[in-house]
Formats: C-alpha cells, sequence, structure tokens
C-alpha cells in the first residue's frame, strides 16, 4: 500500500479546460486572429479566473497547435502558413482514407447507425443554415468512422493532425460557403459504407478525394487572409 507522502497530489483542471475551450472556439471562428497576443491579465477579467487555470488553458491550446507559448514574450495565436496547409493536409488524406477503408471491413449496424444519426443532424443543420452545429456534427462523423478503424496507432495519429489548427481555422467558412454541397460529400461517403457489401477501396478514395479538394479550398483561403492583411 502506497503512503500518503508517495502519492502526488492532484488539483481540479476543469477551470482550465473550460477556459482553453472558449479561446479555441474564438481562435477557430476567426474572433481572434493569428499573431493576435492573448494578454493575461486581460483575460482573467474576462474569465474571472487566477493566473493558474489561464496557463493551464494555454498549455492546452498549444498542444491542439493554436497557440505559441514565447518564453518572456507571452502567448500568441498560431499563424497559419501555406506549409502547415501542404504538409498536413496530405498526410491526413492519406491516413484518414486508409481508416475510411479499415472501417468499411468492420461496421456493424450499431456503427452504421451512430454515422447516419449524425449525418441526419448534419442535414437538419444545412436546412437551418446553421454553420457551427453542421461543423460539430461533421467532426464527430469523422472522428466516428476513425474510431471504427479499430487501428489505435492510426487513431492516435489522426487525432494529433486534426487537433491542429490547419484543419480547423478556416473551416467555419469553408462550410458557410456552401453546407448543401459539403454535405453532399459525406452523404456520398455514407452510401459507399452502406453498400452491401461496401467497397473499402472506393470509401477511401472517396475520403481521400474529400480532404484534397478542402486542402485547395484552404490554400485559396489563406491567399485571400493574407491579401486581406496586407496594409
Amino acid at each position: 500500500m502506497l503512503g500518503e507522502s508517495q502519492i502526488a497530489e492532484i488539483r481540479p483542471t476543469g477551470l482550465g479546460h473550460q477556459v482553453a475551450r472558449a479561446l479555441a472556439e474564438a481562435i477557430l471562428e476567426g474572433k481572434i486572429k493569428g499573431g493576435d497576443q492573448l494578454l493575461e491579465v486581460e483575460l482573467q477579467k474576462h474569465f474571472g479566473v487566477s493566473r493558474s487555470p489561464l496557463r493551464e488553458a494555454f498549455r492546452e491550446l498549444e498542444k491542439q497547435g493554436l497557440v505559441v507559448i514565447v518564453p518572456r514574450k507571452g502567448t500568441f495565436v498560431k499563424r497559419i502558413t501555406r506549409q502547415d496547409i501542404e504538409e498536413n493536409f496530405p498526410v491526413r488524406a492519406e491516413l484518414e482514407g486508409l481508416a475510411a477503408r479499415l472501417a468499411a471491413s468492420r461496421l456493424d449496424a450499431t456503427g452504421l447507425e451512430k454515422l447516419e444519426a449524425l449525418l441526419g443532424e448534419m442535414k437538419a443543420a444545412v436546412a437551418r443554415g446553421d454553420t457551427k452545429t453542421y461543423y460539430s456534427r461533421h467532426l464527430q462523423f469523422h472522428e466516428t468512422f476513425i474510431a471504427l478503424s479499430g487501428n489505435e496507432l492510426l487513431i492516435g495519429l489522426l487525432k494529433h493532425l486534426r487537433m491542429q489548427s490547419v484543419w480547423h481555422r478556416f473551416a467555419y467558412q469553408y462550410y458557410r460557403e456552401d453546407l448543401e454541397k459539403a454535405f453532399h460529400v459525406h452523404r456520398e461517403i455514407m452510401n459507399l459504407f452502406k453498400a452491401s457489401p461496401p467497397d473499402p477501396a472506393a470509401v477511401a478514395a472517396k475520403v481521400t478525394e474529400h480532404i484534397n479538394v478542402a486542402r485547395e479550398r484552404f490554400l485559396s483561403y489563406l491567399t485571400d487572409y493574407e491579401r486581406q492583411a496586407q496594409p
């Protein structure tokens, strides 16, 4: 039996996580721009928290690739570069295609029902013009079939890649422009999963194509963003 002196103390982390989630949402929606500094004093006052949970939130955001912590200077929202997009998307496209291929061979009725339910919520969000809900359910749709691949190494790699800011930062604009088109691609993916029997290669190709098309759009958004940022 371990003695009390051998067990490190723990402290609640919920508050820091809540702050991180609020800041992440503001960054992803573009309310806080790339290069902006997150000022501790202002944020402590805004959230009504002490320095400790705020710094915990900064560390969580750093792990997600949303901020850069510079010693003795502060915490800054990470800028997206062309290299970030060009390095992230092709790797994620291939790995997510592989996850779809594996999932297609393992899907049971429960997995199909979960994917179909999420697709139904995506469709309802399209009808309402609700970009935020669509974005959330879209992420869950991809995360669900990735988890159903059953490959823990692959799941971990994709979790890291999908957490990086390059996957999210232009997503709201991407879906605002044409929710109907974005939904249609996912209906095609769902139909391939539901085929009897499913063709794993076809599902993988469609998912890979979907992400590569998004890559070109994100590069276009970055060009526009850089142009607008010029004095």
